[in-house]
């Protein structure tokens, strides 16, 4: 068995065929889900989902790309959703200079206070990272010990080590598969297995051979055989461990 620990079923590219996504997944042993959401449309969208399959849980959080919209009255519904019972994460929340860099202050603020919600509600974070290691890793260690997962990890092999020392999961998703990613496979060949999460992020991302068209859930076992083929493991091995750590942090059995 497998879990995806980071997929956009809430997306429209998958919602519109909700039921064939999953059962295709099921088919190649992905049997549980994190649904993930990034402003008040996902957010809803992820609970909504949540609700109606038993083997799927959600996280509500506001991503990077919509902080210099975000209002008070957005922390407001956010926190209000993040008690609801289907929820078992805070996040997609991070920093992301590349794309939107002239809005840093903006990240900064939006991300620092989504980690205070994460710590009042003791819910774990699922972190976007992507050009901003040292920002992230900075914040994160003023609120630290922190609970939760750096989501499809790209920084490199020394970083991962800080964001362990704090705390932190490791996800590893298509990235790794791909023929030329050294650094996804450095840290692939490194991370501890305890701290081990797969992921799609689908509809993102599809891992090698799929590279460049629509990713879905179904498609999480090339990932996994990935990284057990990186780490001289059985894949048997990566699927029981990575389901266990999943399990574990997101509650998947309440």
């Amino acid at each position: 068995m497998l879990v995806d620990t980071h997929v956009h079923l809430n997306n429209e590219q998958l919602y519109e065929e909700l039921e064939n996504v999953l059962t295709r997944a099921r088919e190649k042993g992905v049997e549980r889900f994190l649904v993930v959401g990034f402003d008040a449309l996902t957010n809803t969208r992820a609970i909504e989902i949540a609700k109606e399959y038993p083997f799927i849980r959600a996280t509500a959080g506001l991503h990077p790309g919509v902080a210099p919209e975000v209002t008070e009255a957005d922390f407001a519904a956010l926190e209000e959703t993040l008690s609801h019972p289907e929820i078992r994460a805070v996040g997609e929340c991070g920093l992301d200079y590349y794309r939107g860099k002239e809005h840093k202050k903006q990240q900064l603020e939006v991300f620092e206070r989504q980690i205070l919600f994460a710590k009042k509600k003791d819910l774990p974070l699922v972190i976007h990272m992507r050009d901003a290691a040292g920002d992230t890793y900075r914040l994160l260690e003023r609120h630290a010990p922190i609970k939760g997962v750096m989501h499809c990890y790209s920084g490199s092999r020394e970083m991962m080590e800080r964001f362990l020392s704090l705390g932190l999961h490791i996800s590893l998703g298509g990235p790794v598969t791909f023929k030329n990613a050294k650094t996804p496979k450095e840290v692939a060949q490194s991370v501890p297995l305890d701290k081990l999460l797969v992921e799609t992020d689908a509809p993102f991302l599809a891992p090698h051979p799929h590279r460049g068209k629509r990713n879905e859930p179904s498609l999480l076992p090339l990932i996994a055989k990935a990284i057990a083929e990186i780490k001289g493991m059985e894949y048997e091995e990566i699927a029981h461990t990575t389901t266990m750590n999943a399990n574990d942090l997101f509650r998947f059995g309440e």
